[in-house]
């Protein structure tokens, strides 16, 4: 069920109208992370767990730490979020760094490449784009791992999330290239074998472990804004009283 859920990284114009393969991706909707929403977060942390930790490290974070930021006690995290062993085969610390139990050499066997570690994965790519990455697969017989990506065209991994999400056949049509030709994009997808979500409770998953994601790019985002917006209010003050000092320090003087 531990499955990994990220594409090899790879070269790509911007996220919020081109795809990796150079034409408009599909799908492409927008998302707003709520970082206040920690239980979002925390259901995030648990798709990462099940479906990315096995083939995908977090190397940059740590399990407590998560736990505390997110609001899971360490007990917690121990018992429903921590999956992985250590090399003397004893279940992982709590305090442990969130990586993978696969090896170098088997993962080089199985994917051809190490699959790439997803702490910055938010930073590198943004929220944007992998959400519709993530709900961007389809029935592509021609590829190896029988599904293709509307994001990422000629993705080389399989769909991971296929129970919950099902499969889908992409829907395709003739446009306008822009240089007086045509080409076929996705308009669409239609529904071929059902998971176990329906489609808005699979958007809102993948709207939860990008909020995941995000946070692991970035921890003291949330912080940092705050310390930012108490400077900005203290320097606004502060120049107002500075305005006035001046101005009582100057009246003679004029």
């Amino acid at each position: 069920m531990k499955k990994s859920f990220i594409a090899l990284i790879g070269l790509v114009l911007p996220v919020s109208v081109w795809a990796a393969g150079g034409g408009p991706i599909y799908p492409d909707d927008k998302i707003t992370i709520d970082w206040d929403d920690k239980a979002s977060m925390q259901r995030g942390a648990q798709l990462f767990v099940n479906y990315c930790l096995s083939c995908h490290s977090a190397g940059y974070a740590r399990y407590n730490r998560v736990g505390k930021d997110l609001g899971i006690a360490d007990e917690l995290m121990s018992e429903n979020l921590i999956f992985t062993t250590d090399k003397y085969g004893e279940k992982t610390k709590v305090g442990s760094l969130m990586k993978t139990t696969m090896t170098t050499e088997y993962a080089e066997a199985a994917f051809g490449t190490v699959p790439p570690d997803l702490s910055l994965i938010a930073r590198s790519r943004g929220t944007h784009w992998l959400y519709n990455y993530l709900r961007g697969f389809y029935i592509d017989e021609s590829r190896p791992m029988g599904v293709n990506n509307g994001v990422f065209p000629a993705v080389g991994m399989p769909h991971v999330l296929v129970e919950l999400e099902g499969m889908k056949r992409a829907v395709k049509e003739m446009q306008d290239d822009g240089h007086g030709g045509e080409q076929e994009v996705i308009v669409g997808f239609e529904q071929v074998t059902e998971g176990s979500m329906t489609s808005k409770e699979f958007d809102q998953a993948m709207k939860d472990l990008v909020a995941f994601l995000d946070y692991l790019a970035e921890p003291y985002k949330q912080t940092r804004k705050n310390v930012g917006t108490g400077v900005l209010i203290f320097l606004f003050f502060f120049g107002i009283l500075a305005y006035l000092l001046k101005k009582e320090y100057w009246k003679d003087v004029h």
